[in-house]
Formats: C-alpha cells, sequence, structure tokens
C-alpha cells in the first residue's frame, strides 16, 4: 500500500467529512474525477485496484494524467489534514507560526515576520522545542539586518546556550535509541549484555548533576527514560518500581504532565503496570491498568490507538497469573481487533501467548494449533533468531507432551541443523539441556537414570538462584522437567 491508499484509508469519519469540506472550498467543477478516486479508494480499501480506477476515470486508460491526479490529490489531502490538526497539537502550532514568519521573511515584510517569531518563540520556550529554537534565533539574527531594535548579540549569545542545551539532551536521546532498538528486537528474550548500557549510565550520572538543566521538565522527562532503561536492563525490578511510582508521583504533584507530554506519561504508566507484575503484585498492576486505561481517553483519546495494544498486554500478563482462562478469553478479543491485528508484532504476541496459555491449561491441542498459526505470521518471520529459537524449543515441548514422537524426533534434528551457531553459545546452555533432556525422554520414562545429566540440569535449570533466567524461557522449563524427574 503506497502513501496515498494508506493515508486515505485510515482518514476517520471526522477527517473524510472536513477534507470533503475543503474540496469543496478549493475549487469546483461537476465531474469532480479527484473526489471519485479519493471515493473509490475509501470503499475499496485492501481490494483497491488501480487498473480499475483508472479505466472508469480515462477512457483512453491515461495512465500519465491518472498518476498527476494521484499527486494533487495528495497534495490537497495534506493540506486538509494540517489544516484540520494545526491546533490540536503544540508543536504542530509552532511549525505553522514558524512557517508564517518564514513566509513573510520571504515578503521581506519584516514587521509581520517579527510578529510570527515572537509568537513563535513563546511557543516553544513554552513547549522546550530547542530544535526549533535553534531556527527561530537563527531567524531574528537574519532580521536583525533590516531591523535595528533587534539586537543581533542577544540572539547569538541565546543561540550558543541552546546549542549546549541540545548537545546535552542528544548525547541521551542518541543512546537511548539505541538502547531502546536493541530491546526491541531481542524482545527481551536475549540475555546478550547490551554494550551501550555503561555509557548510558555515565552520561545520566554525568548530566543530571547539572542544576540548570535538571530545572528542565524537558531533561526530567529524559533522565527519567534514561534511569528507568538503566533499571530496565539490570533487570533490578524492586527498584525500577520504587523510582516508577516515585517519578509518576513527582511528575503529577509537580504538575509536569499535559497535552504535550502526554505520550510519556502513557508510557510511565505502561511500565509501572509490568513492573508490578514482575514483582508479582498483580492486584496493583491491574489497578494502574485501569489507571492507563483511563488516561488513554483523556486528550479527546490523542493516543489511544497506539496504547490499545498494551492495556490490552497488561490485563493478559496479569490474568495469566491470576486467571487462565480469562487471559484466553482476553487474547481471543484482542484477534477480532484490527487496529492490534494490522501490527505484525502484536499479532505475533496474541498467537504465542495463546500458545502459552493453552499449555498451562493442558489443552496441549490448541496450543500447537496457536503455534503453527504463529509460524505463518510476518511478526514471526522478521522476529530475532534467539526468540525463533527459544520459540522451538517450547514447541518440542508441546509435541512431547502430544506424544508426537515421529515429528518431534524430526524438529530436533531441523533445530540442531538450522540453530547450529547457538549449540556453541554459553547463554544458550539452558536450551541446550533442553533439547537434550526431550530427546531421552522419548526413549525413556525419567531423567533420574543419567545422575551426571541430572546434576546438570539441577544447576542450571531447577535452581531456584535462576529465576532471572526464567523469566526468558517462553514455557516455563523448570516447572516442566519437575514433572519428568
Amino acid at each position: 500500500m503506497d502513501v496515498l491508499n494508506s493515508i486515505v484509508s485510515g482518514m476517520s469519519k471526522e477527517q473524510v467529512r472536513f477534507f470533503k469540506l475543503f474540496m469543496g472550498r478549493s475549487h469546483y467543477h461537476e465531474d469532480r474525477m479527484d473526489e471519485k478516486l479519493f471515493d473509490y479508494m475509501r470503499k475499496s480499501g485492501d481490494e483497491y485496484d488501480e487498473e480499475k480506477i483508472v479505466k472508469s476515470l480515462y477512457q483512453k486508460a491515461d495512465k500519465n494524467a491518472f498518476y498527476r491526479l494521484r499527486n494533487r490529490l495528495l497534495a490537497d489531502l495534506n493540506k486538509s489534514l494540517m489544516l484540520q490538526h494545526v491546533d490540536d497539537d503544540q508543536n504542530l502550532y509552532l511549525l505553522h507560526l514558524l512557517s508564517l514568519a518564514k513566509y513573510f521573511l520571504a515578503k521581506n515584510n519584516t514587521k509581520t515576520t517579527l510578529y510570527f517569531l515572537k509568537k513563535a518563540e513563546a511557543q516553544a520556550l513554552k513547549t522546550e522545542n530547542v530544535e526549533l529554537l535553534d531556527i527561530i534565533y537563527g531567524d531574528y539574527i537574519r532580521l536583525s539586518h533590516d531591523l535595528v531594535t533587534i539586537d543581533p548579540e542577544k540572539y547569538i549569545q541565546l543561540r550558543i546556550d541552546n546549542h549546549e542545551h541540545i548537545r546535552k539532551l542528544r548525547t541521551i536521546d542518541d543512546i537511548l535509541a539505541v538502547v531502546s532498538y536493541k530491546m526491541k528486537v531481542t524482545q527481551n528474550f536475549s540475555s546478550d549484555e547490551n554494550p551501550v548500557l555503561e555509557l548510558l549510565e555515565q552520561t545520566v550520572k554525568q548530566y543530571s548533576s547539572d542544576s540548570d538543566l535538571l530545572k528542565s521538565p524537558t531533561l526530567r522527562f529524559r533522565i527519567y527514560h534514561s534511569v528507568s532503561q538503566i533499571l530496565l536492563q539490570k533487570r533490578d525490578y524492586f527498584s525500577l518500581e520504587e523510582y516508577l511510582l516515585r517519578t509518576f508521583k513527582d511528575f503529577t504533584s509537580d504538575r509536569l504532565f499535559n497535552k504535550a507530554n502526554h505520550d510519556v506519561k502513557l508510557q510511565m504508566l505502561v511500565y509501572i503496570v509490568n513492573t508490578l507484575f514482575k514483582n508479582s503484585k498483580v492486584k496493583e498492576s491491574l489497578a494502574y491498568a485501569n489507571k492507563l486505561k483511563e488516561s488513554m481517553e483523556e486528550f479527546n483519546r490523542s493516543f489511544y490507538d497506539k496504547y490499545l495494544f498494551f492495556y490490552y498486554n497488561s490485563l493478559v500478563i496479569n490474568y495469566s497469573k491470576s486467571d487462565r482462562t480469562r487471559a484466553i478469553e482476553i487474547l481471543n478479543e484482542m484477534r477480532t481487533i484490527e487496529k492490534i491485528v494490522s501490527v505484525p508484532f502484536y499479532e505475533m504476541f496474541i498467537y504465542l501467548n495463546l500458545a502459552v496459555s493453552y499449555f498451562d491449561t493442558k489443552d496441549f491441542h490448541q496450543s500447537i494449533r496457536s503455534l503453527n498459526k504463529l509460524h505463518t505470521l510476518k511478526g514471526y518471520t522478521t522476529a530475532d533468531q534467539s526468540l525463533q529459537f527459544k520459540i522451538a524449543i517450547a514447541e518440542l515441548m508441546i509435541r512431547y507432551e502430544l506424544q508426537d514422537f515421529d515429528v518431534l524426533e524430526n524438529k530436533i534434528r531441523l533445530i540442531k541443523k538450522d540453530y547450529s551457531e547457538f549449540f556453541t553459545r554459553k547463554s544458550n546452555e539452558r536450551e541446550i539441556m533442553m533439547i537434550e533432556a526431550i530427546s531421552k525422554l522419548i526413549r525413556t520414562d525419567s531423567l533420574r537414570k543419567d545422575k551426571a545429566f541430572l546434576t546438570q540440569i539441577k544447576e542450571h535449570i531447577l535452581s531456584p538462584g535462576n529465576k532471572e533466567a526464567a523469566d526468558a524461557d517462553i514455557l516455563n522449563y523448570r516447572i516442566w522437567l519437575e514433572e519428568k524427574i
């Protein structure tokens, strides 16, 4: 799906209604080809057929004229959406003011340029948009050539100070981006050390001692991001819980949360929900899940769709501990929500958790069906190999319970071939032992006969001290093996 189709298919009824009015104001003639193309795109959705609409609009199937029509429609849509939503977001409004200043500057209308620059500066300071402040200060300096009322030295110094602010903020942002990316692609199922973590920790310590910067809400939010990532990477969930609850309370009491940073508030609530869950505080975690749902309704549901999956995820993980049947009901409900299943990773999450939930309720046939469906998903094919490897181990456990031994032996051979590099890594010793344990169980009812292997299992899998490693299991190796010994 290209950009135009994507924009059209994602428009709300209110946006469509506004665009129709916009088209009526901008130009008029009886045979509106752009409107016909727009209506066809809305109705056809995934069934969009370019050849069909070209023939419908142009008798000679003129592709060049059609592409010009598409480009005009895209340009009008962009103008309509910007006009409709320019006041919805403080940064969009700031860009609007800055654009007007740029327009009048190009027209050499210095008086009007100065008016909009002042408004843009005030808005940028209010939202702490230091990147656009740099552009605004540059325009002040350029305007000083024509207006003697502007002291360029003042804005040169402001720009120098702002550059230092930007440099410090970018340092944390850049490192955070690398940490965040590594965590996403491994989905927390990788035990490899993150080489960026030490640098991130040093950076936070360095800049959190800057008294001037600490007054900035923007930096306070960035420090929150950094510290929470550090504690999350260290799996120090008790310290993370304490830090998140205290920080959320401080930000709330200091009235730092607003429409401009509402995304951060919702993200913080998600972190709190997940951390409380990690610390086995299911009741408290569900209470904050409800707080997350309430907050998603704020500011005209501005981030509702973005956090819809995370709300459902908070219910699934908690009910997976307290009420498996309810967890399965929620997962099946998620399968019917287009905004969730349209994201490959979210769809993969649903079927992976259905496989786990059915396994824990001893419904092994439904468990393997869910896993078979998982293998066909786009999210699975693009997932990190370490996650695919752990999913493969989970499949062996399910097929063993189904006593599907012929398929099981073939699957073990394929795993050893497809993931041969994993068998040389110390970080995968638990998975390697599980494969060996399942191979032995195919031929014997108990693992007790092999004393040496049993000692290894007790040390690396059954030991209570391996809780951190067990958290990364798809299916709990320890509980499963205890039943087989």
